[in-house]
């Protein structure tokens, strides 16, 4: 009987090939592994211009990611290779210890020395952002969250300023009694401090140097206003900011708050009760509440402003838009004010909207 007979060399060659294919591929990796890494550190240690030491003005905000960070210094052309200065970062632990803020660089920078800089404070701003309808005691909070004051320092610097003298538009009596001296002024905008040389009193005159400035730029019909007239309409646009903040609504509302000034009526704004409180809601009782900033029991404005209002609902107030209208709501939902002529057409408006 014939027996087919397989090949033992075949049986072994085959384990054999398996192996040389194994090393073939392992050898490429090894060689493409070393040309990554070779182009790599190429592109860590060499600068994109040694000879280019112009300062490049360099900024880091709040949420930014290293790649984020990576594809900014590359469009700057501050670094040659994106995937270089993510790998550096994360091989030495740099990628949790980037900061944000103003740096200047150069194209003579190396990776590595572009990292020293992002991960040293010395060396770089920081940047206070103030939102539109911000007020001290937020200011305070973001300062502290930038290691810049411990909490309350800037509160305590406002109530301790004393250079009243120096801006033409400020009026000490208006402010001393106040809980939040100076609200309203310090105007909402960002701004570059720096870390080892930072005074809440630099800061408090930086931001009404810029209050200043806007006004004489914009409006400087109005900056010429008596101080008294000045301050009842920063009052009231800070209401204005807290009320309402779509665009095409700010001189409306504005101008119906101004009309129920002016006809002896309460301006029945809630905001001005929010400004004091501890939370955002208020309940029948704190309608009740015997406060001066209780604008639905008082007449007349309240004792200062609510915020720091921005330059729309500076502009919105100074210049009110005149309506049929003496009453308004903003729905829940999309934000739309609704307006309303009559007491019961707003209550009617309520059940529908509210």
């Amino acid at each position: 009987m014939y027996r087919k007979r397989t090949s033992l060399s075949t049986n072994r060659r085959k384990p054999k090939t398996l192996r040389n294919i194994i090393l073939l591929i392992l050898l490429v990796g090894i060689i493409f592994g070393w040309y990554q890494y070779s182009r790599y550190e190429y592109n860590i240690n060499t600068a994109v211009d040694s000879a280019d030491t112009s300062k490049i003005s360099f900024t880091i905000k709040k949420g930014e990611t290293i790649p984020d960070i990576a594809q900014k210094l590359y469009d700057e052309d501050l670094i040659l290779d994106i995937g270089a200065f993510k790998i550096y970062t994360r091989l030495n632990g740099y990628d949790t210890k980037i900061i944000t803020g103003r740096f200047l660089l150069n194209k003579s920078m190396t990776v590595p020395e572009i990292v020293e800089n992002l991960t040293n404070r010395t060396n770089g701003e920081v940047i206070l952002t103030v939102p539109e309808g911000t007020t001290i005691k937020e200011i305070d909070e973001e300062l502290v969250k930038l290691d810049l004051i411990n909490s309350g320092e800037f509160i305590a610097a406002v109530r301790e300023f004393d250079n009243y003298d120096k801006y033409p538009f400020l009026d000490k009596e208006d402010h001393k009694d106040l809980i939040y001296p100076l609200e309203g002024y310090l105007f909402p905008d960002t701004y570059y401090l720096d870390a080892l040389n930072y005074y809440n009193e630099n800061l408090i005159q930086l931001m009404l140097n810029n209050f200043e400035s806007k006004l004489n730029t914009e409006f400087p019909e109005i900056l010429a206003d008596s101080k008294t007239k000045l301050f009842d309409k920063v009052i009231m646009a800070s209401i204005v900011e807290k009320e309402v903040r779509t665009s095409k609504d700010i001189p409306i509302v504005a101008g119906i708050l101004w009309k129920r000034l002016d006809s002896g009526w309460t301006i029945g704004a809630d905001a001005t009760l929010l400004y004091l409180a501890d939370d955002r809601e208020l309940d029948y009782f704190d309608l009740q509440e015997e406060s001066p900033y209780n604008t639905r029991k008082n007449l007349g404005l309240p004792p200062g402003p609510i915020c720091n209002p921005g330059l729309a609902h500076l502009k919105g107030t100074f210049y009110p838009e005149e309506s049929p209208y003496f009453f308004y709501l903003t729905t829940l939902d999309t934000g739309e004010v609704i307006y309303g002529k009559t007491n019961e057409e707003h209550n009617a408006n309520k059940a529908k909207y509210l």
